[in-house]
């Protein structure tokens, strides 16, 4: 439908449903933003380690190369390796394979010690670069899968204990599918708020629809990590990862993906201190009061231009400087995947193949014991059912505004009002 005026519509006849409207929406931004009160109930969560503290995770590799399922004997494999504990398993939970909370899996990390951080893959396939036919962000808005998310979330508070989840994996990348290349980019006028980008805003008001769902149904054991690429891609201005972020209020945790060289034909790899020291300002600058992990870093063994003990030994070293203060974990990306028919293409970061690596982690690991947080640190606190903080203002509602033709000036005129709340 055309966001211009109703047929037949005329200035008289529009403008006191208009004023309705408006008082309407402001009466929705102002609820949105207040305190509920409630009788306080216990939420058990991951606590960030302390001052000079640092968590050790991994992405153990998959039985199949699509990271789902995991082998937990895959896990102990790498800590025998890098002589330590794991604080958090990161694995992928794809729903071309299965749509259901992966209680198995999840069990399995919680009995060895360690907290499940799940990657909530909605997507039809493991290809990448490729139109998403089902799991869009805008089906996720308009309610499609909410059955399956309600049902997820009710599983994973059955499930009890903290878990660290993720919805749109490095979202400024255009490798995924909820990336806004492939959901409207940079045009502002088919969605929402006229004045953002309809790619990024679809995917804040996805992200946003799912952590609301899921919370409806109290599975507060959630925590909620947005993760980005180091690097925007496309390197264009609507695609830049401040674009992407939902909100503090759904926001538990930063994450970010830093890669050498993830195959042996890649041309000049980035090393781990230039990719963090230029995306670590902002994402300082986007949310200052969040902790920030490397939710995935690693360089791949033969590439002629990086040997991957070398890139891993001087980004540990970065990491256990604290060259960047706010970073309270990392996980290694501990997986050989097939690139094409020729084997020596392959992309091989696992330390159970390659000696020099597990040797270079068993020596950093070992010598900065004394400041790796190998065991999540879990801590109690009361809220009040319903309770949330005050926040921006949110998508869905500049969809509102789009929906009822609402002009802009008036919703830019709502939504200060509601900024000076």
């Amino acid at each position: 439908m055309s966001r211009g005026k109703l047929p037949g519509s005329s200035k008289c006849r529009t403008t006191p449903s208009l004023l309705l409207v408006c008082i309407c929406v402001m009466l929705i931004v102002v609820c949105s933003g207040s305190l509920v009160q409630a009788a306080p109930h216990a939420i058990t969560t991951v606590d960030t380690p302390p001052a000079g503290m640092i968590y050790h995770g991994v992405y153990p590799g998959s039985v199949n190369g699509e990271e789902d399922p995991i082998n937990m004997e895959d896990v102990r494999q790498y800590e025998a390796l890098s002589g330590q504990h794991v604080a958090w398993v990161y694995f992928s939970n794809n729903w071309y394979r299965d749509r259901r909370f992966p209680m198995q899996t999840a069990q399995a990390i919680r009995a060895h010690g360690s907290v499940p951080f799940i990657r909530l893959m909605l997507r039809s396939s493991a290809a990448i670069h490729v139109v998403e036919p089902l799991f869009t962000p805008q089906n996720i808005i308009d309610g499609l899968f909410d059955q399956d998310l309600i049902a997820w979330a009710e599983d994973a508070r059955a499930f009890g204990s903290p878990i660290l989840v993720e919805y749109g994996t490095e979202c400024n990348g255009q490798w995924f599918a909820w990336n806004g290349a492939w959901n409207g980019a940079g045009m502002p006028d088919g969605f929402g708020d006229p004045t953002l980008p309809d790619g990024p805003e679809r995917f804040v008001a996805a992200y946003r629809h799912i952590v609301q769902v899921m919370r409806g149904v109290g599975a507060t054991n959630l925590l909620w990590v947005f993760h980005v690429n180091s690097e925007d891609n496309p390197d264009e201005a609507w695609n830049a990862l401040e674009n992407y972020y939902p909100g503090d209020d759904v926001v538990d945790w930063l994450a970010v993906s830093v890669y050498g060289a993830q195959a042996p034909r890649d041309g000049q790899p980035a090393q781990f201190r230039d990719e963090m020291d230029a995306v670590y300002p902002r994402l300082s600058e986007l949310a200052p009061d969040k902790p920030i992990i490397v939710a995935e870093f690693g360089c791949t063994a033969g590439n002629p231009d990086v040997q991957p003990e070398e890139w891993a030994r001087e980004a540990l070293r970065d990491l256990f400087d604290q060259r960047w203060p706010k970073v309270v974990g990392f996980s290694w990306w501990n997986e050989h995947w097939q690139n094409d028919e020729i084997p020596q293409n392959d992309s091989n970061l696992r330390l159970q193949e390659l000696p020099a690596l597990a040797d270079t982690f068993e020596m950093m690991l070992t010598s900065h014991a004394v400041n790796l947080q190998t065991t999540p640190l879990l801590t109690t606190r009361l809220v009040a059912k319903g309770t949330h903080e005050a926040r921006k203002p949110r998508p869905h509602l500049a969809r509102l505004a789009a929906i009822w033709n609402i002009p802009s000036a008036v919703w830019k005129w709502v939504s200060g009002l509601k900024a000076g709340w």
